[in-house]
């Protein structure tokens, strides 16, 4: 269903506001550049900070503007079960064709409380997409649990950012081949797709979309060979725009290319000037700016 590169989207800001001319020029640019999907307001697009308006405005709006044109999962995450519900109804209701729903947060449920979860949210008839990232969220689904939700029609896959890559063919054995796992870490994209991934929902797509599809399809066609070489002209910048929260890193580099502001809502800051120098010079490897 999903496959390639999937940018989670930043959502830019003016002044404090959503910039709405921004956003259109980032949809618009990302399509253009040749990105597989577009992924709205998960923590990347600052859902943490945005109003329960915005966070449906904005996916209300990247999907109007993509017009059919490349899939849009919609950031639908909350660690209360009838927030997340009336999220997923919210996105339902706009036209996404998926939710990305993370695992809940600093609550800590147990793996029978997940699978009421994310059963919860499946009942609302969207697919969703699992979205496990123990290093945020505290929780870890394991495999088995995923095998038991995956019986659910209406989830399909996982945005898997556990960094382990021996959990793509763990989870091919217990969800099938068919379930659609997608990385959560550009650094290890490549290893991911070659255990049996499908594609990213990336950081650094946001800043280089042509450069991630393209490692993208080349992942997925098997030529590891041309992977690897633009795995090396990514990875820098992987590292760099992560070295402080990646948002912050992602629209600093979109400032950089005059594409939006990079203005973030406390309590993330834009990045010092050490990691602004990295970002740049790890976007001139990249052949992105000179």
């Amino acid at each position: 269903m999903f496959q390639g590169s999937l940018p989670a989207l930043v959502t830019p800001f003016r002044d404090g506001k959503l910039d709405l001319d921004a956003l259109k020029r980032l949809v618009e640019w990302q399509i253009a550049e040749g990105s597989h999907g577009l992924v709205p307001v998960g923590t990347t697009g600052e859902s943490p900070t945005l109003s329960h308006e915005e966070h449906d405005f904005v996916v209300e709006t990247v999907v109007r503007l993509a017009a059919g044109r490349v899939p849009v999962i919609a950031g639908a995450g909350s660690n209360n079960t009838i927030e997340t519900v009336r999220l997923v109804e919210a996105a339902k209701r706009a036209g996404a064709n998926a939710a990305l729903v993370v695992t809940p947060y600093y609550n800590k449920p147990t793996q029978a409380g997940m699978i009421a979860h994310f059963s919860a949210a499946a009942e609302v008839g969207l697919p969703i997409v699992i979205y496990n990232i123990p290093g945020r969220s505290v929780v870890d689904m394991t495999p088995a649990t995923m095998g038991e939700l995956a019986r659910h029609p209406m989830i399909v896959g996982v945005k898997d950012a556990t960094g382990d890559l021996s959990r793509v063919p763990k989870t091919r054995i217990t969800c099938g081949t068919e379930f659609c796992q997608l990385s959560g870490e550009d650094a290890t994209a490549l290893g991911f797709n070659a255990h049996g991934g499908r594609g990213c929902i990336s950081v650094t797509a946001n800043v280089a979309p042509r450069l991630c599809a393209e490692f993208q399809e080349a992942t997925l066609r098997g030529d590891y060979g041309t992977a690897l070489e633009y795995q090396d002209r990514l990875m820098p910048l992987h590292e760099a725009i992560f070295m402080e929260p990646g948002v912050a890193g992602a629209k600093y580099a979109l400032s950089v290319l005059g594409l939006c502001s990079e203005e973030v809502r406390s309590p993330l800051l834009p990045p010092t000037d050490r990691v602004k120098d990295a970002i740049r010079a790890a976007m001139r490897h990249a052949g992105l700016i000179n």
